[in-house]
Formats: structure tokens, sequence, C-alpha cells
């Protein structure tokens, strides 16, 4: 794929103005701003049906995490969840509490502890990930199945563009 130069891409977006564009030809919303009022609309929407099942959006984050890569440490766990290495703390601790993980000293390095899903964690996050399938499914709601691919793939390129820039 080849990219376009920095003024081509903005003749583009100027062609392309109508759905973003503001009244009266204002400039058209950022595409930065789009993104993040989307990620508040669909935290919001995630944490409201997540709430449902006694669980908070760092929660659901963190044991998906788990589910995905396995034992991680409360560093890893925060880093790959979004959230601060304190806030993570108190995330372990809650889901502890309630069993949902479990902690084990790392093997190779006593002084690393690893935290795990347990069952009933892993069953907690079955349950959730029902309530986020139905809000992709509003979210998708009017797209048909390629369009919905295709923005999945445009996204995950995009998040691989900024952590490699």
């Amino acid at each position: 794929m080849t990219r376009k130069s920095s003024t081509a891409a903005a003749n583009d977006t100027t062609a392309t103005q109508s759905p973003t564009s503001g009244a009266h030809g204002a400039r058209p919303m950022r595409l930065s701003y789009l993104i993040g009022q989307l990620d508040r609309i669909v935290s919001r929407r995630l944490s409201e049906a997540l709430a449902q099942h006694g669980l908070t959006l760092p929660q659901y984050t963190a044991l998906s995490v788990l589910r995905a890569r396995g034992r991680s440490s409360n560093a890893q766990l925060a880093d790959r969840s979004f959230i601060t290495p304190q806030a993570a703390n108190e995330v372990v601790k809650t889901m502890e509490s309630h069993g949902w993980v479990m902690r084990e000293p790392d093997p190779m390095n006593r002084r690393i502890v690893l935290l795990s899903l347990t069952e009933a964690g892993n069953a907690l996050l079955g349950q959730c990930d029902e309530a986020a399938d139905r809000v992709e499914r509003a979210m998708l709601d009017d797209m048909d199945t390629e369009s919905a691919h295709t923005l999945h793939a445009l996204l995950h390129n995009c998040a691989r563009n900024l952590r490699s820039a």
C-alpha cells in the first residue's frame, strides 16, 4: 500500500467532508476527535453493560488480558490494560477478593508475583463477553460484514502505526 503526500491527503479530506464537516463549510472533525468520541461512548456503554455483572471496565480489561496472555506480573497487566501500576494494584486486590484471579510466585524470580485467571474469573469473563458483543453489534449495526472487518483491520493498523512511531 502506498502512502499519499500530505497535500494529496489534505485534498482528499476536503473532497470527503460531508459526513464529518461542520456547518457552513467549517473544517471537518479531526479523526483523532472522532476516535476519542467513540472511545468515550464505547467505554460508557461497556461500563453500563459490565456493571450488570458486578464488573468494572478496568477489571474486564484485566481479566481479558489474563485470558489472552496467560500469567502476567502486575506491571505487565497494568501496561496491557492501559492503567497505572497503582490502579492495577487496586483492580487486582478486588479481583482476587472475588476469586477471579490468583497470585503465585514466578518460578524464575521469586520477587515477582504472577497473576492468573481462575475458573470463576473465566466464567464471569464469558458472561461479560456476551455483554461486550452486544455493545459492539450495536456500534456496527448498519455495517455489512465486510465493512466491519475493514474497520477492524484499519483500526488495528492505526494502533500499530502509532506504537511503532
